[in-house]
């Protein structure tokens, strides 16, 4: 599948303004995939559709995550954001036929990150924390990093998400925990 042909099945089911956004995330990722090394095809895929469930109800999601043994029922117990990366890995294959595991992964986590995650993860992960139109304390110099340093750009993109929950007095979900805590032991 092509760009234009990711874009055109993601876009109905976003606002104008996430669509956008989309469109940056994909331009992001492929500019981190070629720096990288990292398969451009893949990357495209996740990031055009890391968002395709951004605006399912609520109610749909909560059933899916409920229904789905793949997803753990414990995302329940956190913020719904979080809910729309594993809801959409799992229709990108029902719903568009993406059957790709490291495609469905990297939608999955582009939201909390994990233990251990792919250069293809933390590609959809960082592209989603720095494309161009985010305006978020302390982005330019992740941004930076980014240019040359993965690990260490994903790890002040988390490092800054959790201190946003913490700050917020929100909880932080186990797993994004896990990647800081990994990617700190790594920096």
């Amino acid at each position: 599948m092509n760009k234009q042909r990711a874009l055109s099945l993601v876009k109905p089911h976003l606002t104008e303004t996430r669509y956008l956004h989309t469109e940056r995330v994909v331009e992001t990722a492929l500019e981190l995939a070629a720096r990288f090394h990292v398969d451009p095809e893949k990357a495209m895929l996740a990031s055009a559709f890391h968002d395709y469930c951004k605006y399912r109800e609520l109610e749909d999601m909560r059933q899916i995550i409920a229904q789905h043994e793949q997803l753990p029922n414990h995302l329940l117990d956190y913020h719904h954001e979080l809910w729309h990366g594993p809801v959409a890995s799992i229709l990108v294959e029902t719903e568009l036929g993406i059957k790709d595991a490291d495609i469905q992964s990297a939608i999955y986590w582009h939201t909390t990150g994990h233990a251990k995650m792919t250069d293809l993860e933390k590609i959809v992960y960082l592209a989603d924390y720095i494309e161009p139109g985010r305006v978020i304390p302390g982005i330019d110099h992740v941004r930076r990093l980014a240019a040359y340093d993965l690990d260490h750009a994903v790890f002040l993109a988390c490092k800054n998400a959790v201190g946003f929950l913490v700050s917020k007095s929100r909880k932080v979900y186990p797993e994004t925990l896990n990647l800081y805590n990994d990617l700190v032991d790594q920096i």
